[in-house]
């Protein structure tokens, strides 16, 4: 039998960052990860995503070069095995540093499934440890729906995505959220023929809906199909084939299930005194709101739930925080990105800078743009902070940049 002050069942970034916060105080701690440490977030979603979106991106920009006569290529191709093979060393550097963090703040990693069977006792491969505090950050899996369960083969989750070594020619996608909306930008950038279908009445719906619309008419431009208020009734594996609910059949390569996460159950016999973190509390399913729950468990550092950014990654970035515009009346700026002089550098052609004003303060701010998840936290920051749009007008924004336009949006006003 061991004995920590800490006892940690989870080892993505809720559980990690709360062992390394511990470690850092000086406390022992023991940290148990049935799979490989990182989560979801490292191994099967935010980072490998981010890795195919680059590549994507890069290839787009290379086909819009040859469009324009400004590259020559006899042949312009791309390897998706090659392509996914870089993704996984992508996660396999990063787990490995993480991994090395952790021994060096010597914490006890344990790579086995655990069972809380008291409030300060956990068991695992049958070994009994003894924890002060027990925390559980057991992440959140794909959510699977009646009828359509995930098989690995033809109705994919979000993991079985990230194992295709071969591209689709066609993809359905039900679902458009951001992994949704990030996959339709990822296969479409790769050729594919992609169909969003969204049960509600805009893509991305928790976005504004100015966001909303434009990634509508980006997606129209882009050849995206995407059908709204519609959902898939059916799916015929054999014949692979899907059936909406506007009577429609669709052939498909596959059909790719984005219907949001589910908390993962915590193996306990009694919660008592146990602290709940990450995706597994349900409430906001992103990495850095794990991070932030980790951070005021351990070090009691608040944050303000209202003001968690949420990115949509792909080209242009999708970025935003705080009050919607359909949330109630507010002032409103509006920059169009081509306004911006570095745009117009990167062609960057598509989005714009929305910012939403109540009195003095800004209340929220919705981005499409190159850098949108950098300059996103600039206005977390203001909100946060109580900074006026005056106050803001006294900044020195440097030229040229997307930064600037949030300078020569609030000089609208």
């Amino acid at each position: 039998m061991s004995e920590y002050d800490y006892g940690i069942i989870g080892g993505g970034p809720a559980g990690y960052s709360a062992a390394i916060y511990a470690a850092k105080l000086g406390k022992s701690v023991v940290l148990f990860e049935k799979d490989k440490v990182g989560g979801t977030c490292l191994n099967r979603g935010c980072i490998p995503t981010k890795s195919f979106l680059h590549w994507a991106d890069l290839y787009t920009e290379f086909k819009q070069g040859v469009k324009k006569e400004l590259y020559r290529a006899s042949e312009l191709g791309f390897s998706f095995e090659n392509i996914s093979n870089e993704k996984e060393n992508v996660c396999n550097s990063l787990r490995k540093s993480l991994e090395l963090v952790l021994k060096t703040m010597k914490i006890t990693v344990i790579n086995s499934e655990a069972k809380i069977v008291g409030k300060d006792k956990i068991v695992a491969d049958g070994e009994e440890y003894i924890c002060k505090q027990i925390i559980a950050a057991c992440g959140a899996k794909p959510n699977e729906l009646k009828g359509l369960e995930f098989d690995g083969d033809f109705i994919l989750s979000s993991d079985d995505i990230l194992n295709l070594k071969t591209c689709p020619s066609k993809l359905v996608i039900l679902g458009s959220g951001a992994i949704g909306i990030e996959w339709a930008r990822i296969f479409s950038a790769f050729d594919v023929e992609v169909v969003v279908v969204e049960a509600l009445a805009n893509l991305l719906p928790v976005a504004d809906i100015e966001v909303s619309k434009r990634i509508e008419r980006m997606f129209k431009k882009s050849g995206i199909k995407f059908y709204t208020n519609c959902s898939v009734v059916s799916a015929d594996r054999q014949s692979k084939t899907v059936t909406l609910s506007n009577g429609e059949v669709i052939a498909t390569d596959f059909l790719f299930v984005a219907a949001g996460r589910k908390k993962v159950e915590i193996p306990a016999e009694n919660l008592e005194g146990i602290k709940i973190i990450g995706d597994c509390a349900g409430e906001i399913q992103l990495a850095h709101y794990a991070t932030c729950q980790a951070k005021n468990v351990i070090l009691d550092i608040p944050y303000n739930k209202e003001l968690i950014p949420s990115v949509v990654y792909g080209e242009p970035e999708i970025a935003w925080v705080g009050k919607r515009e359909q949330d109630g009346e507010y002032k409103k700026v509006l920059l169009p990105i081509t306004a911006l002089g570095k745009a117009q550098c990167d062609n960057c052609q598509e989005g714009f800078i929305k910012i939403l004003i109540d009195g003095e303060k800004i209340v929220g701010a919705h981005i499409i743009s190159k850098e949108a998840s950098a300059l996103i936290q600039q206005i977390v920051i203001a909100i946060q902070n109580n900074i006026s749009v005056d106050s803001l007008k006294e900044v020195c924004f440097a030229h040229p940049t997307y930064s600037e336009g949030i300078f020569e949006g609030l000089m609208r006003l």
